[in-house]
């Protein structure tokens, strides 16, 4: 008989399959099993769950026991991002994926898209409480509805030819005026938002503006030139000037400029302007006769390094935006520094490169910031009388005695002092 030999070949096909089915029936229980454990994993919670929630009703000035002059209320950055299922196009196909074309998200037009800010400099409010803010680098004025938060914009190419916009004033009549530095023009928007005039007449930079809706003038401020001009408001056309020209920034008397950016006016037509190199503030009557200054050039809180945006409160509180100190500083007319908000950081409250500054007739105060993108952060002041009330109510409470040994503890152990000068004495019954 004849001897049958198996070939190495089919031997270690045999053994490759015995290995096999060994794997496969150690790893079929283990897959099972985390397969079970994977059901009892919970579920990640979705990017809103995670989103850090910051108590705003906390951010005050000065801080607690003091009694609050400030309060942080909101900001602003752009555009709502709103994500809905209408209008929904169908998937791109895989031949149009094969060839390169663009996906439905890279058609979307420039109409549709959700601006954000980038450089908000200049800002005013209108008699329907909207906020208006110019944005350099965007090249449009933001239209915010401060309640609905629904947006509305004046476009470079579109609604405006813009090449530099800076300041932005709404008279009472909502007409809106908007100065741009390399068109050395101011124009201006009927209540709609078209354009109905613009000036230009002796303007080269022109930056500030401010309007006495009483006496219906129109205030520019032209910085290469040193220079205030005053218009009629309705007419546009040149009354006088504040400052002496041509004199390239070195003018230091009173009454003189050097790099002036921003005006401001109180109650009673006064204006004050931040005159930035000579690190000071420059105050002038209704009629543009230099009254009085203030302000000193250093690196501490009370001092200027780069005054930028100012703004007076209802009480007549002056306050002034210093980007290089990442501080707006509030004053009273004689230039002693009363309280402070902000300080370096991306925050809420605080401040990084902010611009621009203006208070409504509500007390509300917006703050614009450029670095490392735009936003406006948004503020209340509380009033002298608002205070005055409440420092009432809170001793009759019987808890003034109470805060005041705290906030004396607070100091002694090396904790921030009151540094407000706004809180007033509570004033006593006749």
């Amino acid at each position: 008989m004849c001897k049958v030999h198996r070939s190495p070949r089919r031997h270690g096909k045999t053994f490759a399959a015995v290995i096999t089915v060994l794997v496969l029936a150690v790893m079929l229980p283990a897959s099972a099993q985390s397969k079970k454990k994977k059901k009892n994993v919970p579920e990640t919670k979705s990017k809103e769950e995670m989103k850090v929630q910051v108590d705003t009703s906390k951010l005050v000035w000065p801080e607690p026991p003091n009694l609050p002059r400030v309060r942080y209320t909101s900001y602003f950055a752009g555009m709502k991002f709103e994500t809905t299922t209408e209008d929904k196009k169908p998937k791109q196909s895989w031949m149009d994926r094969l060839a390169g074309g663009q996906t439905q998200d890279e058609k979307v037009g420039s109409k549709k898209f959700p601006y954000q800010m980038l450089g908000p400099y200049g800002m005013a409010i209108d008699s329907k409480n909207r906020l208006y803010v110019g944005d350099q680098k965007v090249g449009a004025v933001f239209v915010f509805n401060t309640e609905t938060r629904d947006t509305e914009m004046i476009r470079n190419g579109f609604e405006a030819h813009f090449a530099m916009i800076n300041a932005i004033a709404v008279d009472d009549d909502d007409r809106v005026f908007v100065s741009d530095g390399k068109l050395a023009k101011v124009l201006v928007f009927d209540a709609n938002h078209k354009i109905a005039g613009q000036i230009n007449e002796g303007l080269v930079d022109p930056l500030g503006l401010a309007i006495d809706t009483e006496r219906r003038l129109l205030y520019v401020v032209d910085t290469k030139q040193d220079v205030i001009f005053v218009y009629d408001a309705d007419s546009l056309k040149p009354l006088r000037k504040i400052g002496k020209p041509g004199k390239n920034h070195t003018l230091t008397g009173p009454g003189e400029f050097s790099l002036p950016t921003n005006i401001a006016l109180d109650q009673d037509g006064n204006v004050y302007v931040t005159d930035s190199l000579n690190f000071r503030v420059e105050i002038f009557d209704a009629d543009g006769n230099f009254v009085s200054q203030f302000g000193q050039h250093c690196d501490a809180i009370g001092c200027f390094e780069r005054p930028k945006g100012i703004a007076v409160d209802s009480d007549g509180h002056i306050w002034v935006v210093d980007s290089n100190l990442a501080l707006v500083e509030i004053f009273n007319r004689d230039g002693e520094l009363l309280a402070y908000i902000g300080g370096p950081g991306r925050s809420l409250g605080r401040f990084n490169d902010p611009m621009g500054i203006a208070i409504d007739k509500n007390n509300r105060v917006f703050v614009s910031e450029q670095y490392p993108w735009g936003r406006v952060q948004q503020f209340r002041y509380i009033t002298d009388a608002e205070s005055a009330t409440m420092k009432a109510e809170r001793e009759k409470a019987g808890i003034g005695k109470q805060q005041e040994a705290e906030k004396n503890k607070n100091q002694d152990q090396g904790k921030p002092k009151d540094t407000s000068r706004l809180n007033v004495p509570v004033p006593q019954p006749q």
